[in-house]
Parts: C-alpha cells; structure tokens; sequence
C-alpha cells in the first residue's frame, strides 16, 4: 500500500512533492550523493554538508589510529525501514551498516589503505574502493546521514499534506555535525502499520548511482594503465602484425585483470599509481549529473497510471469563481502546476509567510530546474523560488492585484511570479501592465487564465528540456523585457 492511500490523502505521485512509497516493502530507487549536489536550496547544501563531516570525520579518526571511534561512527548507520527505498522485495528492511557490516567496511578501509592515502574524498567513492558497499548500501547510509534533514522535511510535507503525525516516535541516530556524533531523540513522525515513515523528496531519488566500480574500472583505470604499459613498452605490449595495423601497439585487458585482479582493492592500489584516472572520471560524472525520474518511470516503479493532466485540469474548471471557492482553487492550481512544472519546481509551500508574517505567498516553489525554461530564467534573474498567486475572481484583476505579488519579491527570494486567474477581460491591457512592472524594476509577473492551462501541459516539454523553446511563460517573458 502506498502512502497516499494509507493516509488517504487523495492524490496520486505526479501532484506529491516526496516519493510516494509503499509502507509495507521497498521501492528499488536509491538517493543518489550526487543528485543532493545539484541542488539549489539551502536544504540540499546543508544535506550535502553532512554528507562531507560525516565521511571527514569517520577519515579523520581511522588516520589517527581511533579505530574504536571510527567503528561506532560506521556501527550507527544501523538498519531501519522508514525510508522503503532499495531492493528489499518482501518487507523492508534496510541494507545500511549495521554493526556487523560496519566491521566489515573498516577491514575493507584499513586494508585497502583507502582512507588513509588522501584517494577517498567523497562518500561515493567507497562504492569504487570498498568491498561490501554497494549502490544499495551506499543509499541507505546517506539516507541515515541526512536523518535529520530528512525528518524536517517529512514534518513540513505532513502539514502541508494533511498526515498526521504521532508524537513521541524514536528518531533513530541523527548525525550532530557540531558534535561529531550520533544523538537520538523523541520526535513527531507519520506512523503507519508497518512503523514510522520518513519521507524522501522525489528529485533526489535515482534508479542508480551515479559511481559505479566496474564502471570507473573498465571504461576509466584500464585505459590509463594501458597505456601506461605502452609507454613503458612492458611486456603487455603486443605489437600487431597484421596487414591493417601492422606496427600497432596494443595491450589487452584480459592480460592486466589477470595481473592485478580486478576487484575494489586492485582498483584502489592502481589508482593510487594512477590518479589521474579518478580524476577524470570526477569530472566525468560532475558534467554529467542523472536527472530525477519523469512521470512515467515513478507510475512504472509504483505500478500506478502516469497523471491525467487534463484531469487535474477539469478539477481546476469545476471550482466555481468567487470568494468561497478560493481555498479549492488554490489546491487545484498547485496540484496541476506541481505535476506539470515537475521536476523543475518543487518543495511547494502554501500561504508561505513573509515579512515576520504580514504577508503570504499563495504558493511558493523551490527552483530546482536544470534545464530549460527556469533554469534560464535562474542564470539570467534572481529565480530561487518562483511565486504563484491564485485569484479566483469572477471580475477584472488589475494594478493591485500586481501590486500584491510584486510586494513579494526580493533580491533573495527571487523576482518571479505568476498570476493565476480565471479570465481576464482586457489581456492585452493587464500584459501591458505586467511589462510597466518589469521596466520599473517592481519584479517580473507571468499571467495564466484558466484557457491557459491546456497550453502550459501542452508546451511542457519545451518549458522543462534543454533550449527554452517556444512556450506560453517564454514568450510572455519575452514581451515583459522586449
């Protein structure tokens, strides 16, 4: 059973903000080290940060000899289930180090010399050099790594969503970076028949890692040690003599495993000789980052329908205008554009207050876009978040409704937003006044009238692929700066 069905929250994956899980097993995605680098926000960089004290810190003490210490750092990613992420088929169980594992992965460390020698920098990189860490394992330790951050994060989607939350539920080991330790605590989490559930943003989960060590292995070291070989004209070095490459150097691989082995220990021996290897397959791997799983791969993963975009469309239409429908036309704006704009825009936050709370944003959305049209928008204006107001008005808006998003902007914030209405009797009139707002610096404001909606599905994969395209927000963006 999914989580939305568990607790009956009436949406499906495509309008949720976390990975819609199943509470009973595991789904086989996994959080990717890499994908919380790419983020944007303030809480993927504090993810990120103790990812990096947490790894420096386990380093620190095995270069010092502490390995006592190192052991119950590692010893601490104990097994748990609340994330329901990897390969489990039948009941979740957890695949991170336990106490057994953990001593397990310090032999690995200590004997492959790994932690010692400066090679490993980054928490993915035990998936190349250490025996026992797999794509699987390697999730669920930085799932427990960024424990806290991830606990914050359910509580807030849990307001937002309607979960109700138990109180009094044990947290299990939260890194304290201050500290340098594993703290536990009794916290408020959702709580389902199988135990507690800590959810997962959806933009930070993968099918795979982005390290792999046969990868890094074959396609990265073994080329470099060929050719290290044929410099030195060792005797790997067969010269071919047949008539199309006669006089051509060349050094068989099969021949280098056979020598070296082929296994995480080989690997990190050779590359201590061979740096330049990781080097390159480093920045391989940072100009070459996954992006997070569409629609279609997560109704797949779930066994569920991709989203009916012109349902949630007709959902937005069967609000009738006026005051009294306000609040339900604001939750079917956010559940269409948070299916349409993903993965773009995400992290949504209704009635977001500002200004020690005179004022609210209807519905503010972390810019995470890496492509496309607010990828642009974020390297060419201050985009952090993109702000969406919703007027459920049966009669004109004007300059005060502009006034009002406007009133939002800042330099930190971003200077982006767009305005939702039903219908607008002048357009012509109102873009007018949105480009007024632009040329006076007060910020840039989209409009999208209900007749709106149909385009902005249709134009979505311009507005979210590489190359901003011909799409209803550019061109409106265009007109606001022509």
């Amino acid at each position: 059973m999914l989580v939305s069905k568990f607790f009956k929250l009436g949406r499906h994956q495509a309008t949720l903000d976390f990975l819609d899980v199943h509470i009973d097993k595991d789904l086989p995605v996994f959080v990717d080290p890499s994908a919380l680098r790419t983020l944007r926000s303030e809480w993927g960089h504090h993810c990120v940060s103790l990812l990096q004290i947490y790894f420096e810190t386990v380093l620190a003490a095995m270069r010092r000899g502490d390995h006592v210490k190192a052991k119950a750092l590692l010893a601490c990613l104990s097994e748990r289930n609340e994330f329901h992420l990897g390969f489990s088929k039948r009941a979740s169980r957890g695949h991170a180090l336990g106490p057994v594992s953990a001593e397990r992965i310090w032999k690995s460390l200590t004997s492959s010399k790994a932690a010692t020698s400066g090679l490993l920098q980054d928490l993915e990189d035990t998936v190349l050099f250490v025996e026992g860490v797999g794509p699987d394992m390697l999730s669920d330790a930085v799932c427990n790594i960024i424990r806290g951050p991830l606990i914050k994060y359910t509580q807030q989607a849990c307001a937002y969503y309607g979960i109700p939350l138990t109180s009094g539920v044990d947290s299990g080991p939260v890194w304290n970076p201050q500290a340098e330790q594993w703290e536990t605590h009794l916290i408020d989490l959702p709580v389902a028949k199988t135990g507690p559930v800590i959810l997962v943003p959806k933009v930070i989960v993968r099918v795979s890692q982005t390290y792999g060590a046969d990868e890094y292995y074959r396609h990265f070291l073994m080329p470099v040690l060929q050719q290290h070989h044929k410099d030195i004209n060792s005797q790997f070095v067969h010269v071919l003599r047949s008539k199309k490459n006669k006089g051509k150097k060349k050094v068989y691989k099969k021949d280098l495993y056979e020598t070296y082995g082929a296994d995480k220990l080989a690997a990190a021996k050779l590359t201590a000789d061979h740096p330049g290897a990781l080097t390159n397959y480093r920045e391989t791997k940072k100009n070459a980052t996954t992006q997070p799983l569409d629609h279609i791969a997560l109704s797949k993963l779930e066994n569920t329908a991709p989203p009916d975009f012109g349902l949630l469309i007709d959902g937005v239409k069967a609000v009738k205008p006026g005051k009294e429908g306000a609040y339900d036309y604001e939750v079917a704006i956010e559940k269409l554009l948070s299916a349409v704009l993903y993965p773009s825009l995400a992290s949504p936050i209704k009635q977001d207050k500002i200004h020690d709370g005179r004022k609210r944003i209807d519905i503010t959305y972390l810019n995470e876009a890496k492509h496309g049209f607010f990828d642009w928008l974020a390297r060419h204006h201050p985009a952090s978040h993109v702000f969406f107001e919703c007027k459920n008005y049966g009669k004109e808006v004007g300059n005060p409704e502009l006034d009002q998003l406007s009133g939002r902007f800042s330099p930190s914030r971003g200077r982006v937003g767009v305005l939702v209405v039903r219908s607008l009797q002048d357009r012509a009139l109102f873009l007018q006044r949105c480009k007024d707002t632009a040329k006076d610096d007060r910020g840039f404001i989209l409009v999208l009238e209900d007749s709106d909606l149909p385009r902005l599905v249709a134009d979505r994969g311009n507005i979210l692929a590489d190359g901003i395209g011909e799409n209803v927000l550019y061109q409106q963006f265009k007109l606001l700066v022509s």
